[in-house]
């Protein structure tokens, strides 16, 4: 987009005096004042020749610019409305009302836009100002094309660059993104977030050697970002060194020991490595700067489970579910659970009033009966007892709502009732593989019935292990993208 006021001078300029000679209007002596920055002059000509020509669409492109160079935004629209209403397809009207709509995020940018590409499909500006709306609002299917419609002026406009790049992540076109942070890279050799994305990149994509060409450079004594260390640290244990990962890691956790994600990755380097009290020692440390959280509660479980230390296993699973009760049952349970924080009364008293409304919802059950037990009512009270046929009916109600069966799990376990609480999590296991508190609920129903060193506990363990480690790489690769760039209107 313009960036100067003296460019829409050049937009605008060449159309209007070439249409000036054939008119008895004073257009060339208008753009003179102009350029020479005698504004009030140009507008007093501009609107004396207005009063004769009223229907002149050039005048009022002019008095448009006028207003525009004087930061007098409503007035500028006002004239440039009006030379459109005139000629409704004059490209430097056009282009004159675009620059003042676009850096606003003003959506009534987009037709204008679109009017002026219809005139000149090729105009790779107005591509890459569609682009950066349509990536705005959501679209970034449609920013993409435009993008790649306007490669050419792109490549200087860090901008448009990371918002492109960040586009193909979002629509997993990794093998494109990677040159366009590339080109990010290069264009700002000092900064080293490109660098990082497109390390990032490329270890989603698998190619780790590469990646750690990128980090390596950035990876010197006084490097104070946990971040690139971090992802360091996975590059290197993903070529096999072990050693150089683990010493990163460290460095990343000394940097920032309030960060709960670093210590989940060592517990994860120490469960591959079968390090396990190594790993346990470094969440206990992760616990003086942490407090309550459920993700280290999850790892240290996993370890103790590992060397077979079940009472302490079980522990830490009780306290992952009592820090992270509320399920993931939907966009609906994510709005009850900010509710319950601030008034869970209201949540409860809404879920009862939508049952009411759809009395075979099994979702709407599954809730009422997290809500229910998140109050920790007494087994034998009638809270209980309303949360338990709640969960039984979401399941008859659904069978595959693997949510509601952990939810079954949990009140079986905490009546004392295991078989049936082991039933209950192999059937969540059988409709969601996937489904980690099925497992660290089974692995502690099946302690309570005695087979605390069989092999299906060994498996079943071993088995909870991969379901964190892949969660773990899912939402760390999620989180770790960043965007840093103040977005601005682009540039010609």
């Amino acid at each position: 987009m313009l960036r100067a006021n003296c460019t829409l001078l050049i937009i605008a300029g060449g159309f209007l005096v070439a249409q000036a000679q054939q008119a008895k209007t004073s257009i060339a002596s208008i753009e003179s004042l102009i350029h020479s920055q005698q504004y009030d002059q140009a507008l007093q000509v501009a609107k004396s020749s207005l009063s004769a020509t009223p229907k002149d669409f050039r005048l009022w492109t002019l008095v448009g610019i006028i207003f525009s160079i004087e930061g007098k935004k409503l007035d500028a629209l006002n004239a440039f409305d009006k030379a459109l209403n005139i000629s409704p397809d004059l490209a430097p009207a056009l282009k004159g009302e675009v620059q003042l709509l676009y850096p606003e995020d003003d959506k009534r940018a987009l037709p204008l836009l679109k009017k002026i590409l219809k005139a000149d499909p090729e105009d790779q500006t107005a591509h890459e100002m569609i682009a950066m709306l349509e990536r705005k609002q959501g679209d970034c299917h449609a920013a993409i094309d435009h993008f790649r419609r306007s490669a050419k002026v792109i490549r200087t406009h860090p901008q448009s660059l990371e918002a492109y790049g960040d586009c193909l992540m979002q629509t997993e076109q990794l093998q494109e993104a990677i040159p366009v942070f590339e080109q990010l890279a290069a264009l700002l050799p000092d900064r080293s977030y490109p660098k990082y994305d497109l390390a990032v990149i490329l270890v989603l994509s698998k190619q780790n050697e590469a990646a750690l060409k990128v980090l390596d450079p950035l990876l010197t004594a006084d490097q104070k970002d946990s971040d690139i260390l971090s992802l360091a640290s996975q590059s290197y244990e993903a070529i096999g060194n072990t050693p150089r990962a683990a010493a990163l890691l460290r460095q990343a956790i000394v940097l920032s020991p309030s960060t709960a994600d670093l210590y989940v990755s060592f517990a994860t380097l120490c469960l591959d490595h079968d390090s396990f009290q190594a790993g346990i020692d470094m969440i206990n440390a992760g616990f003086h700067f942490i407090q309550d959280n459920a993700s280290l509660y999850l790892s240290r479980g996993l370890l103790y489970a590992q060397l077979a230390q079940y009472d302490k296993a079980e522990a830490d699973f009780s306290k992952v579910e009592q820090l992270d009760s509320a399920l993931s049952l939907g966009s609906y349970a994510v709005d009850l659970a900010d509710m319950q924080q601030n008034n869970p009364d209201h949540a409860l008293l809404k879920v009862r009033m939508q049952l009411k409304d759809h009395p075979e919802s099994p979702l709407l059950h599954s809730l009422l009966a997290q809500l229910l037990l998140n109050q920790t009512p007494p087994v034998d009270s009638l809270e209980f007892k309303e949360a338990m046929e709640s969960a039984l009916l979401a399941v008859k109600l659904k069978p595959d709502l693997a949510g509601a069966r952990d939810l079954l799990a949990s009140m079986y376990m905490r009546s004392g009732q295991y078989s049936l609480a082991a039933e209950q999590c192999r059937l969540a296991l059988q409709y969601s593989q996937t489904d980690e508190t099925a497992a660290y609920h089974l692995i502690m129903a099946l302690r309570h019935l005695g087979h605390g060193n069989d092999d299906e506990m060994k498996t079943l363990v071993k088995r909870l292990s991969e379901m964190h480690q892949v969660s773990l790489k899912h939402e760390t690769d999620r989180k770790r993208y960043r965007l840093i760039v103040q977005e601005s209107a682009p540039s010609k």
